[in-house]
């Protein structure tokens, strides 16, 4: 018969877990379980429809378990890619202000005429960042490549130039190198950094995914049994308070969540690299530096073109051939033009955006590694984090005193290994070892594609592009990911410049393809293969010529193309 005090723990235990009792038949005492499929057919207080509601409760606490446990990885990886991809737009949208502001002040309408040449950088840059097809090198060579022919006008404004004339001079450029080193540092620069802020955002973004797909699983029909007998058949058996032995748990949960520890080798590598590009973001390729350093650099090269401006052009000239006379133009104000304005300056340390979205760069990647780091091991691990919690089974300390799967008493199988093959000579749960689920291998090849996205990114290099860039030397990333420039290199921890590459023979390089004139169709036809793609030396070189304000840009504001 039962006792009042077993139907009060029954009670308890059925209200605990949400089940409707008055379908439940209860036994009016304890009777031999011939009638029992899941637990052991001895003397029992459970009846068939007893012990079947048991045992969908069982899946139910074993899922709900699957997710508070994993709930910090959903967490994390929601939480953070929020964080940083908000950051990461925000970095690119005050930099485009800040070169905006620096150029309005010094060159005033000659800027702001021709301002839509630097909005169609930042449009490119954002498009990149949010995955689209988008080649870096090919940005920054034909942001450069567009700007040298509104801006040779500028420094020759006697001359009246033709489209051809100017197809010429942007030919010529790569041999002229009118802005010396300074447009190759800011490819590799902005290169490498948006490569690996993009690479980053994509990866939090995946392991969110890849999360809630291996956590959104349901229990086949030998887990379940297992589950109902270490969990429910105690109290069948008039002993509900009795925990499962610690083992006993492990052996459940291991067959159970065989297929995601299966996952452990690939999800380390994803987190140690997730780890690694957070750490070049915060040191080498540093985003926040790349940025802030845009504006900064196309004005280094403006000036170095207007101090060479005289025998750069003199060269061209040479070469293209002696261009027209402008026909006389009237001289305008100074007020008009621009030409009282301010010279050139960047920020005050005062005046510099340090921040954006409220955060720093630094304080993100120290909140993301301290993270990541308890992260590896997780599904491998997840079997002893469901088994080490007292709700769920007894402690280690308590061999002989809990339910060992027939009766109260010490535990004897092993503990099984990890993962499916492992499983083989499981004693609690009988797995299949020959059909690996098709759900996991999926998984398996995300985390496999994005952890090599992720290496990399660690060397600059963009996987979209890779191949074909890599070829040419100069792809995003290319062969420059070995180079470091003082510069670009704050003095973060252990990081240092160690060397910096010598510039290429530009005589080396081949002449470059007619470009297309077109002002308003798209410039990124991935279509058009490698003849597209112009050397970083050649268009980031031969740009922005003369945006600094000169002895004579009063009378040339008109020569702006």
């Amino acid at each position: 018969m039962f006792t009042p005090l077993l139907l009060l723990l029954l009670a308890v235990v059925f209200s605990t877990h949400v089940i409707n009792p008055p379908n439940l038949a209860f036994s009016s005492g304890l009777a031999l379980g011939e009638h029992l499929r899941l637990c052991p057919q001895d003397y029992t207080c459970c009846s068939s429809q007893m012990e079947e509601t048991l045992a969908l409760q069982s899946e139910r606490d074993f899922l709900k378990a699957i997710e508070d446990n994993s709930q910090f990885l959903l967490t994390t990886f929601t939480q953070r890619h929020r964080r940083f991809d908000e950051f990461f737009r925000e970095l690119i949208d005050l930099s485009e202000k800040s070169m905006n502001q620096m150029f309005t002040k010094t060159y005033g309408r000659l800027f702001t005429q021709n301002a839509h040449v630097f909005q169609e950088l930042f449009v490119e840059l954002r498009r990149y960042y949010s995955g689209g097809s988008v080649s870096l090198t090919e940005v920054l060579s034909d942001f450069w490549s567009r700007l040298v022919e509104r801006v040779f006008s500028l420094v020759n404004p006697q001359y009246q130039f033709s489209e051809d004339y100017l197809e010429c001079v942007s030919k010529h450029a790569e041999q002229l190198q009118p802005f010396g080193d300074v447009p190759r540092k800011l490819r590799v620069q902005v290169s490498r950094a948006f490569i690996a802020a993009r690479a980053l955002s994509q990866g939090l973004a995946t392991g969110r995914d890849i999360v809630n797909k291996a956590t959104k699983l349901t229990a086949d029909s030998e887990c379940v049994r297992g589950l109902m007998r270490q969990w429910y058949c105690p109290l069948c058996r008039g002993m509900p308070s009795l925990r499962p032995c610690h083992s006993l748990c492990l052996n459940v949960m291991k067959g159970c969540l065989a297929n995601q520890a299966d996952l452990d080798t690939e999800w380390n590598n994803f987190i140690d690299a997730l780890y690694q590009v957070s750490e070049k973001l915060e040191g080498p390729f540093n985003m926040e530096l790349a940025a802030d350093s845009i504006s900064v650099k196309v004005s280094e090269a403006i000036m170095h073109m207007q101090e060479n401006s005289v025998g750069i052009s003199s060269k061209v000239f040479q070469g293209c051939g002696n261009p027209r006379p402008a026909p006389a133009r009237s001289k305008r104000s100074p007020k008009e033009s621009g030409g009282n304005r301010r010279p050139f300056r960047t920020y005050t340390p005062e005046e510099k955006p340090t921040t954006a979205a409220g955060t720093n760069l630094d304080r993100l990647v120290t909140e993301l590694k301290e993270r990541l780091r308890p992260m590896r091991g997780f599904w491998v691990s997840l079997p002893h984090t469901i088994c080490n919690d007292e709700k769920m089974a007894a402690d280690v300390t308590n061999e002989d005193r809990c339910w060992n799967g027939q009766t109260r008493g010490r535990y004897l199988p092993d503990v099984t290994g990890d993962g499916l093959v492992s499983q083989i000579n499981n004693p609690e749960v009988e797995v299949d070892i020959a059909r690996p689920d098709v759900r996991t291998r999926q998984l398996i090849m995300e985390l496999r594609v994005v952890t090599n996205k992720l290496r990399h990114a660690q060397s600059g290099q963009d996987t979209d592009f890779v191949d074909s860039e890599c070829e040419e030397g100069s792809g995003s990333g290319g062969s420059d990911h070995g180079e470091r420039y003082n510069d670009d290199w704050p003095g973060y921890g252990p990081y240092s410049p160690p060397y910096s590459k010598p510039p290429r023979n530009p005589a080396s390089n081949p002449a470059k393809p007619p470009r297309s004139r077109d002002r308003n169709g798209s410039k990124w036809n991935r279509n058009n293969g490698h003849g597209r793609v112009r050397s970083a030396a050649s268009l980031l070189s031969f740009s922005l010529v003369p945006l600094l304000s000169l002895p004579f840009m009063v009378t040339v504001a008109p020569m702006w193309r």
